[in-house]
């Protein structure tokens, strides 16, 4: 029952302001008498499927959509740990990765099952991703950008 509750208040608590951090988290859970730690909030997170998006230049947690569950935590860290750059030029998307990244980023826009998405060519640490409009391509790369 506890955890449930404690996952109500997580909700709630990001709800209601942007948190960017675990550690910001367990604080704000301890204030409401919740007593966590930091490995409590990271498997509270998880389990509650807590996504970090970029809102106007500070990342924050918000709850993962349907489309999102695919982009479970360890994916999204290995994506957030090879992409180095991505642009946009015309209707493509160019991601830089760290050598040998570029096939799993590949796979996980492969999996995005976005309609702007036509298809990506993955190299070593490039990803070329083809939209098919120029305003698709900014809309993807912002959109990748965000998982970040």
């Amino acid at each position: 029952m506890a955890r449930n509750s404690r996952h109500f208040k997580i909700l709630e608590i990001i709800a209601e302001r942007p948190i960017e951090t675990q550690e910001e988290l367990a604080s704000e859970l301890n204030a409401s008498g919740f007593k966590v730690t930091q490995a409590t909030v990271s498997r509270d997170i998880k389990e509650l499927g807590l996504i970090k998006i970029n809102d106007r230049g500070r990342q924050r947690y918000v709850k993962g959509t349907e489309k999102d569950k695919h982009f479970s935590s360890n994916i999204a860290n290995i994506y957030r740990n090879a992409v180095l750059s991505i642009t946009s030029a015309q209707n493509l998307v160019i991601i830089k990765t760290v050598p040998g990244g570029a096939s799993t980023v590949g796979m996980n826009i492969d999996r995005l099952e976005k309609n702007e998405v036509l298809g990506c060519v993955a190299g070593d640490d490039t990803v070329l991703v083809v939209t098919p409009t120029n305003d698709s391509a900014a809309d993807i790369a912002e959109k990748l950008r965000e998982m970040l």
